[in-house]
């Protein structure tokens, strides 16, 4: 399985999904024109780590701003580790964001609270 690899664009953020170490990161802003036709093959490919891969799998993210469309993509992409962590794999989300930024917090905190996997939210100095 190849690593999935993407710039971050103005709208957009940066994909870096590695197969060896199972490490997936996503980071900058996401709102795309069409969200669900950019997070279909990134969900594709972690459909793929989990089905070609035993070990554990680590998400690292730091998306500052999600748009509506987004944040469902990104949903849809806790749901699958979230289902991995319940089948006994080994899953953690670590969630950094700028602590100054309130309104992030709190949607972080919103993803928390619908997923069972342990996820960290990880405050940075902005």
């Amino acid at each position: 399985m190849e690593n999935l690899v993407l710039a971050a664009t103005n709208s957009t953020p940066r994909v870096d999904f590695d197969a060896t170490t199972g490490v997936i990161s996503l980071a900058g802003e996401s709102y795309p024109e069409n969200a669900f036709e950019f997070y279909r093959p990134l969900l594709a490919w972690v459909r793929g780590l989990l089905a070609a891969r035993d070990g554990a799998v680590t998400a690292e993210i730091a998306l500052s701003y999600l748009n509506t469309s987004s944040i469902k993509s990104v949903m849809d992409l806790l749901d699958l580790l979230d289902a991995a962590h319940r089948g006994g794999r080994q899953v953690a989300v670590y969630w950094r964001y700028e602590e100054d930024n309130e309104r992030a917090r709190e949607m972080i905190e919103e993803f928390r609270e619908e997923v069972t996997l342990p996820f960290f939210i990880v405050p940075q100095a902005g």
